[in-house]
């Protein structure tokens, strides 16, 4: 809405209207980084006033997340036990500032933001769907893994053709060259590592899954996925900010350009602020959980984020926090199935260090720095040749 205000007052700049002159500050809105700067600022002040609104509401509606049973916490119980009841769907929050920000602050038509917002809200309605299930049966399962499967392969699906077959989101510049979506980059090579093809729509398919999960497994102690969200977040923010201006991203930098990417970073900064938003409430000891409504949005938000960006590998990188709590389960199911034996105490790998004797807030605060330090490391790699 805003740049459509710029337009309107550029327009009549043009035409010499009377009222424009007096406007003059409309001019600010033709900016992404005034624009995404606003967006994260409404997005965190939404939060701020509707945060203890919805927690009353939920509950109200008695929407307390359920926790697993001694049996399965093995040790934990004790810990997180006094968790149960906490008002869970926090999610919707951070869905709904952040889709208010993009609707004010974006250029609703790009596609990208067309993409990205709808991989969010799509996942994050089977997100809702799945706490509104556990909340009804009063346990900790929700949808079934079919039906939950299906549905993110159904996302994934649509976002990678969509991406894939339209003409804006398809064709990028690098370099001196033009590239397809299809084709593999990293940072440190000038040139495409591979060119997969059609094969390109399972892989963004894979990758959008891949991600949402692993938000969702990350999405265990109060405060980690959604501090860690915002560092990853404020990490792509830079890279879409930097992949949208032709000389940065092609002569300095060497990275896929494409001019639609800048509306990207209003989705990415009101991510941020809603992150920050729902922090406040989210954190030690947390008055509110996002629940699957808000991992599995974000989650999958991030792997489009990724995929829009041409930078998918390097979210093994900024994202490895997300990429070692998914990693641990993998691996953890995997050796129990083929050795009877458990690599980790218990996994997401959160609650190994917990049971070796981290207190909550430690394992928090050093992920967020583990974080913190794969994020400049993803960014410092945008400048090496």
């Amino acid at each position: 809405m805003l740049y459509y205000l710029y337009e309107l007052w550029s327009s009549a700049m043009e035409q010499d209207a009377g009222w424009a002159k007096a406007f003059k500050f409309l001019n600010l809105f033709q900016y992404i980084t005034f624009r995404a700067l606003f967006a994260c600022i409404l997005s965190f002040a939404l939060s701020l006033v509707l945060g203890p609104r919805l927690i009353a509401v939920l509950k109200l509606l008695k929407a307390g997340q359920p926790i697993r049973g001694a049996e399965l916490m093995r040790g934990l119980h004790e810990k997180h036990g006094a968790k149960a009841g906490t008002p869970t769907m926090g999610g919707v929050m951070i869905i709904g500032t952040v889709l208010i920000s993009v609707l004010l602050c974006g250029r609703i038509m790009n596609p990208f933001l067309v993409v990205t917002m709808f991989s969010m809200i799509s996942l994050g309605l089977l997100g809702f769907l799945d706490d509104y299930m556990k909340v009804v049966k009063k346990n900790a399962d929700g949808v079934n893994a079919k039906t939950k499967l299906l549905w993110q392969l159904g996302v994934g699906a649509i976002v990678a053709i969509f991406l894939y077959t339209k003409q804006e989101t398809s064709v990028y510049q690098l370099v001196d060259q033009q590239i397809s979506i299809s084709e593999i980059c990293f940072p440190l090579l000038k040139t495409p590592i591979i060119n997969l093809a059609w094969l390109i729509v399972p892989f963004f398919i894979i990758l959008c899954i891949g991600s949402s999960n692993a938000v969702n497994l990350t999405d265990g102690l109060d405060g980690l996925a959604i501090g860690v969200t915002v560092i990853v977040s404020l990490a792509y923010s830079i890279i879409a900010y930097l992949a949208h201006h032709q000389w940065l991203a092609t002569e300095y930098l060497s990275i896929p350009h494409n001019p639609y990417l800048g509306e990207i970073v209003i989705f990415l900064m009101a991510l941020v602020g809603a992150g920050f938003g729902f922090l406040w409430f989210n954190c030690h000891p947390a008055k509110v959980f996002m629940g699957d409504t808000g991992s599995l949005a974000i989650g999958g938000a991030l792997g489009t984020v990724a995929i829009c960006t041409k930078q998918e590998l390097l979210l093994v990188i900024i994202g490895g926090v997300f990429v070692m709590e998914a990693v641990s389960v993998i691996l953890q199911v995997g050796s129990f199935k083929l050795r009877g034996k458990r690599i980790f105490r218990m996994a997401p790998i959160h609650h190994h260090f917990e049971l070796g004797g981290w207190h909550e807030n430690q394992v928090i605060i050093r992920f967020w720095i583990l974080s913190i330090f794969l994020a400049l490391v993803g960014l410092g790699l945008m400048k090496v040749l």
